[in-house]
């Protein structure tokens, strides 16, 4: 076994380019905000999960004794997400006037529609979905293929409380790294103002690979 271990050699974690310049979504997500959610926050998590990874590695191998598996596993869960989910973050904006703030068209446009009658009540119930969120953590849509519809939830923290099987359509960033420069402690001002960066051609296809 340690030979066929010995052999192996895992991926390391890489912080992904922007899709847009650190100052694109302005004046809705400032460019001091997005320098240090970015290259601070978000890079924290790529270098945090591949210590994690590389912890987890040694122990599987035997390098490491008289660990506590909980903490551990906490603790790469915690970076893996940060790491993943500002990933689809980043693609689920763009630059106002350009993508941000449109509205859906599509398959994303014709399932709001169908479900919740127009895309102003879509973001009336989204909002109130993301508002609801205590502390700080994470607004998501999935999209549920059995029953043909979205589903709305909440993130605490990094920890996914994770509907099985639903693929994440579309996600926003409700902690206070995400906001505070700009919007201080009035993180609805925020919610409302990404509205006008929202991508829903990343989130048609993301829908697309489901539907």
């Amino acid at each position: 076994m340690a030979d066929i271990l010995g052999k192996l050699e895992l991926k390391k974690y890489e912080l992904p380019p922007l899709p847009y310049k650190i100052d694109a979504l302005e004046p809705y997500i400032s460019s001091q905000i997005m320098d240090l959610h970015y290259n601070a926050h978000h890079k924290g998590y790529v270098n945090g999960a591949n210590t994690a990874v590389e912890k987890v590695d040694k122990i599987i191998r035997g390098d490491i004794q008289g660990y506590d598996w909980q903490g551990v596993v906490r603790n790469l869960v915690f970076n893996i997400n940060g790491h993943k989910l500002h990933t689809m973050f980043w693609n689920n904006m763009a630059p106002s006037g350009s993508k941000g703030g449109d509205k859906p068209g599509g398959a994303i446009g014709d399932l709001i529609d169908r479900q919740f009658g127009s895309y102003d009540k879509f973001k009336l119930t989204f909002n109130d979905v993301m508002k609801s969120l205590t502390g700080t953590g994470w607004a998501v849509l999935y999209y549920d293929k059995e029953t043909n519809g979205l589903v709305m939830s909440t993130i605490e923290n990094h920890f996914i409380n994770h509907i099985a099987e639903l693929p994440v359509i579309q996600i926003v960033d409700e902690f206070e790294h995400a906001y505070y420069l700009q919007y201080k402690n009035n993180r609805n001002a925020y919610l409302d103002a990404w509205w006008s960066v929202v991508n829903w051609d990343n989130a048609e296809k993301n829908l697309g690979k489901y539907i």
